[in-house]
């Protein structure tokens, strides 16, 4: 008995020569497109072609210019060519609205995966009165943030893109269009920046425990058995603590049970002890999911103020805080 064919929607899907034609065609145009950060726009990368309602207008204008010539009627001659007079305006219009408009990429901040990136392009006119009606976009996306330029001025424009994984990633290209006055006509530009943006691991949801803390070598201390998080020594709260140094975990217990007691991190305990962010400590097989709890565990880390290092295959990042060290962490994670 012959096998059973399968259905339509679990077949891959192939490509057409249509579509692969005009996708080698977009990769070739956009290898020609220099990488720069700040796009001056002039006669060499602006294009323009008419829109469909510019098609339209001109087959309008057709019908009336021979709807007149075989009438002869004289205000159908006037009202064709006053109307052609317009859509010709509107060429040098349009093209000017984005003729000797500078635009500048702000450097992209660094993201998690799984969230958009905002970029955020900003825009300088030197002209003495306002470009309107200005549109960008991600290149091939139909998502377009508008904006208004005012004379001498500037404007900010945000588009989003969310990167597929982690790691570094080209900012795609970019393309700026506009359509004014008429809408008969379309100006447009392809920008490809030279920013790079750089994705960190997805943390894991809900973050699990921080690992027990590691001896120092040659402290002499003993790797006792610990509760989950409590890898430094904890001691009575005394005045001039910071709020960092609080263990607001076990405040709340304190609280719950009615004791009232505060207690604070044992530095001196800390000083023999350190925290390490390992990847062989996750107890995961999959490398990226690894990288995600390990990401989990550097964000909370430094949410509790304390110092932490990191492991991971190839790298070594010695235990700190602050800002500073989190985005080391972070950025070792991305490139791992």
């Amino acid at each position: 008995m012959p096998a059973a064919a399968a259905p339509a929607s679990t077949l891959p899907r192939r490509r057409g020569p249509r579509a692969a034609l005009a996708a080698r065609w977009q990769r070739w145009w956009s290898a020609r497109l220099p990488r720069t950060d700040t796009l001056e726009l002039t006669q060499r990368n602006l294009y323009i072609l008419p829109t469909a309602a510019g098609w339209m207008l001109a087959l309008t204008l057709l019908v009336l210019l021979v709807a007149s010539i075989n009438f002869q009627l004289n205000l159908g001659y006037l009202l064709t060519f006053l109307l052609a007079g317009c859509a010709a305006a509107s060429v040098h219009v349009c093209h000017g609205t984005l003729r000797g408009l500078t635009l500048h990429l702000v450097a992209p901040e660094a993201q998690f995966a799984g969230s958009a990136a905002p970029l955020q392009v900003q825009l300088h006119s030197s002209r003495r009165s306002p470009r309107r009606a200005i549109a960008l976009a991600l290149h091939g996306s139909g998502h377009w943030a508008l904006a208004d330029v005012p004379a001498g001025g500037s404007a900010t424009l945000q588009v989003a893109f969310a990167a597929p994984r982690r790691g570094l990633h080209d900012v795609p290209v970019l393309t700026a269009q506009t359509l004014f006055p008429l809408g008969a006509f379309r100006v447009w530009t392809l920008w490809r920046p030279a920013a790079q943006l750089l994705v960190y691991p997805q943390p894991e949801v809900p973050a699990p425990p921080l690992p027990p803390g590691e001896p120092q070598a040659g402290s002499g201390a003993s790797a006792s058995h610990q509760g989950a998080g409590e890898f430094d020594g904890v001691r009575a709260w005394r005045a001039g603590d910071g709020l960092r140094q609080v263990v607001w975990k076990k405040a709340a217990r304190a609280l719950a049970t009615g004791s009232g007691e505060l207690v604070s991190r044992d530095t001196q305990h800390s000083q023999r002890r350190q925290l390490w962010l390992d990847a062989a400590a996750t107890g995961l097989a999959a490398p990226e999911a690894r990288l995600s709890r390990l990401a989990s565990w550097v964000l909370q880390a430094d949410r509790m103020g304390v110092d932490y290092g990191l492991r991971v295959p190839g790298r070594q990042i010695a235990p700190a805080t602050g800002p500073a060290h989190r985005r080391a962490c972070l950025e070792a994670l991305a490139l791992c």
